[in-house]
């Protein structure tokens, strides 16, 4: 047995202090991994069109599922942007997180891009997103009539896409994913590409479509061109100045889905530099949360 003397004590306390500050810490990192979501494979065969068996050739969905006491139901698959060439982190995980601080379940949508891919394979991968949560909703608690998805900038051209190219399901599929309807119950963009013209963003249009699209690509995948009474209702928000994406870009979606009388609601905000996610510390930005909560409580999300 040793003992030691008051000087001693003193003199080992602030170590002793340190070493159980390290433990905490290792200890709330090991649980914080242990609590994170699991990607989701939604292809586990592997996926159409890749051309590898890397990261960057699986897409997958990560859930984060709304806590039992506050869920609505509702879900979104959620799209970060990154013009067709990555992912922005600050448009997912942070999205999926306010998202379930309102009640609505989502899930991070991992969805290959140039340079490896071009279109179709980004909506394929958006399409079997919904077709998988709609298939497990009974899983996940979720409402199958309430699944949207939401996407930023290019994950917002692919949104708009999602909303404007869809199919009720092949009743005649092997897979029964493929059974089930890929047409969201609504779209949520924000700062969104939304034509392939030049009106459009240069970058997201070479990354989808390649150096030289045909006059048919660029009008098939320019959304405003390809809404029609069966798209699903909109939330919209954009920056004025925005210098990447023109909001000319959001106005030609709101302007085809009010034609087509599909609900839809704008948010033009008079400073909103492109990227700026859920709008950080700006007092004007960081009200659109609020004001898409608001929409889709509305709409039954």
């Amino acid at each position: 047995m040793f003992f030691f003397s008051a000087h001693q004590r003193r003199f080992f306390r602030p170590t002793f202090s340190i070493i159980m500050t390290l433990a905490q810490v290792i200890l709330l990192n090991h649980a914080s991994a242990a609590d994170a979501p699991t990607p989701i494979r939604f292809w586990p065969e592997g996926a159409p069109r890749a051309v590898g068996n890397g990261p960057e050739d699986t897409p997958t969905l990560t859930p984060f599922i709304a806590p039992a006491d506050k869920a609505t139901g509702g879900a979104f698959i959620v799209c970060p942007g990154g013009g067709y060439r990555g992912l922005a982190d600050h448009e997912g995980k942070p999205i999926a997180e306010w998202l379930n601080s309102i009640g609505v379940s989502a899930f991070v949508l991992k969805y290959r891009h140039a340079p490896e891919y071009q279109h179709p394979v980004p909506l394929l991968d958006a399409q079997r997103a919904i077709r998988t949560v709609r298939s497990r909703a009974d899983e996940w608690k979720i409402k199958s009539d309430k699944i949207g998805i939401l996407g930023f900038s290019a994950g917002g051209h692919l949104t708009a896409t999602a909303g404007t190219h869809f199919d009720a399901g092949n009743p005649n599929a092997i897979d029964s994913i493929d059974k089930v309807s890929c047409r969201p119950d609504a779209m949520v963009l924000i700062y969104p590409v939304i034509t392939m013209t030049d009106k459009g963003h240069a970058g997201s249009r070479q990354n989808l479509l390649g150096d030289h699209p045909s006059q048919e690509m660029i009008d098939l995948l320019s959304n405003e061109k390809q809404v029609t009474n069966d798209t699903p209702p909109g939330f919209l928000v954009h920056g004025v100045n925005d210098r990447a994406v023109p909001y000319d870009n959001s106005l030609m979606f709101v302007d085809a889905l009010v034609k087509a009388r599909v609900p839809v609601e704008l948010h033009l905000f008079e400073d909103g530099p492109h990227g700026f996610g859920l709008g950080a510390k700006d007092p004007s930005l960081s009200m659109w949360p609020e004001l898409c909560s608001k929409w889709l409580k509305k709409h039954g999300f």
